[in-house]
């Protein structure tokens, strides 16, 4: 294994979906200067889900012109729109048009729509790209995915987003004309202090990461030391192919042959049990195991981000902050357990998607009881809240790797369906959660220096 190889293919990683989670992070200094407030939260959900035109294009064509797409141009087409739509950003995200009478952020809504098609679009591409890379290069490669949420998440940390204090709130009392005063009315009010740095300064920051994913992704294609499989033959004309069939003939000569786990060609009177991919799986394993992966990414990218907060902030907020912030450590650590432990047991697979959905259920329990939920004025309450964070994102993050894993063994196509279900799973989680917390709003913030709750 190559470490340059498995740099570059962490580094590839992080460009997936580091400019959307930038965006998300970013919010708490973003909506105090834009018109549209805190409204911008249900826009770029909205937007979100529109984007998804990329991927259902991608996944058109390979179902129904299969060979005839190649991914490479179109990975170095999104990286670049990036690199320009951050920069952009960097320079444009305060400025408003007047339509229809009212102020609005045009600039910052089209180019995060931009940057939207980039993201959803790299879960169609991006994995099956890795196909041309030897098979242990995927676990890096959702390495480096993870750390596409957890690299802008501690930038804004030391960045100062969402950093409060509460103070006893003053209101000025006029004794006259010629004299005033200041008095404690005994309240506490949340306090932000100022950033470190500014935002434009933090998506400068996202263009640079979404470089660093082109420069890997270039490497990967044309450095020397990548050492690459033999793709399938839709990606290769006639003369490659018989390059590819000579090196192929001299390497099976000198090298052992290693089989595949699982191998459904092991014994001659073997048929294939379903049509996907390799035969290895039976119709129903297949439905089984896209069925875990819509629901996974369901509820790791839509259901439960969307009410993180009213779960967290009742407990206060160091605990809303610890909790996201391990909760995005917990992502690369299950790749790294992956990495060295990759079960592919789809019975465990089953178990530990309900561990993971039980803990999710316990979040979303406490979020439905805002602003007072279980143990509120207690450390412990906190301390199960952090922990019960980690546990759903550590189990079900484990869950997408090792299906990744599986669904690379099957085939090119198998990615391109992976990638497919993953923002299928995401847009109807997104579409759920939507109405139930922006337009009916169901839930209830906590106030971390005010929380009102029977004893």
């Amino acid at each position: 294994m190559s470490l340059l190889t498995h740099v570059l293919s962490c580094l590839f990683g992080i460009g997936s979906w580091v400019a959307i989670n930038g965006m998300w992070v970013e919010l708490p200094l973003m909506v105090h200067v834009i018109p549209e407030k805190w409204h911008l939260p249900s826009y770029l959900t909205v937007i979100i889900q529109l984007a998804n035109i990329g991927p259902l294009f991608i996944t058109l064509m390979h179902r129904f012109k299969p060979g005839s797409l190649d991914e490479r141009p179109i990975v170095y087409a999104i990286v670049v729109v990036g690199v320009l739509a951050n920069f952009l950003l960097a320079f444009l995200w305060e400025h408003t048009l007047v339509l229809g009478g009212s102020a609005h952020s045009v600039a910052l809504l089209s180019l995060t729509f931009l940057l939207s098609v980039v993201d959803c679009t790299s879960s169609v591409t991006f994995l099956p790209f890795m196909m041309r890379l030897e098979p242990q290069y995927l676990t890096t490669y959702f390495i480096g995915e993870g750390l596409s949420g957890l690299i802008p998440a501690l930038v804004a940390l030391v960045q100062g987003v969402g950093v409060m204090h509460c103070k006893n709130a003053t209101s000025k009392v006029n004794f006259s004309m010629e004299n005033s005063t200041w008095e404690s009315n005994g309240e506490l009010q949340a306090y932000y202090q100022p950033a470190n740095f500014t935002t434009q300064t933090f998506f400068l920051f996202l263009s640079a990461m979404m470089a660093v994913c082109l420069a890997a992704f270039l490497m990967l294609n044309h450095h020397p030391a990548v050492p690459h499989e033999s793709p399938c033959k839709c990606y290769l004309n006639d003369a490659e192919h018989e390059e590819r069939a000579g090196i192929n003939l001299t390497a099976q000569s000198s090298t052992p042959e290693q089989k595949p786990m699982l191998d459904p060609l092991e014994g001659s009177a073997k048929e294939p049990c379903s049509s996907f991919g390799k035969g290895t799986y039976s119709r129903a394993e297949v439905v089984f195991i896209f069925l875990l992966l819509g629901w996974v990414n369901a509820l790791t990218n839509a259901v439960l981000p969307s009410v993180q907060s009213y779960s967290c902030l009742p407990y206060g907020n160091q605990a809303y902050h610890l909790a996201t912030i391990m909760a995005a450590v917990a992502n690369p650590v299950a790749c790294f357990i992956a990495m060295f432990v990759p079960v592919r047991s789809l019975v465990l697979m089953g178990v530990l998607t309900v561990t993971g959905t039980g803990f999710g259920a316990y979040n979303m329990a406490m979020a439905t009881l805002s602003p007072c939920p279980l143990l509120v004025y207690h450390d412990l309450g906190a301390a199960l809240m952090v922990i019960s964070w980690v546990m759903f994102v550590l189990t079900l993050s484990y869950v997408k790797v090792i299906i990744g894993v599986i669904l690379r063994d099957e085939g090119h196509s198998a990615l391109v369906w992976c990638g497919a279900v993953v923002q299928l799973g995401s847009m109807i989680g997104a579409m759920t959660m939507f109405p139930i917390v922006s337009v009916y709003k169901l839930f209830r913030s906590g106030d971390p220096c005010n929380t009102k709750c029977p004893k």
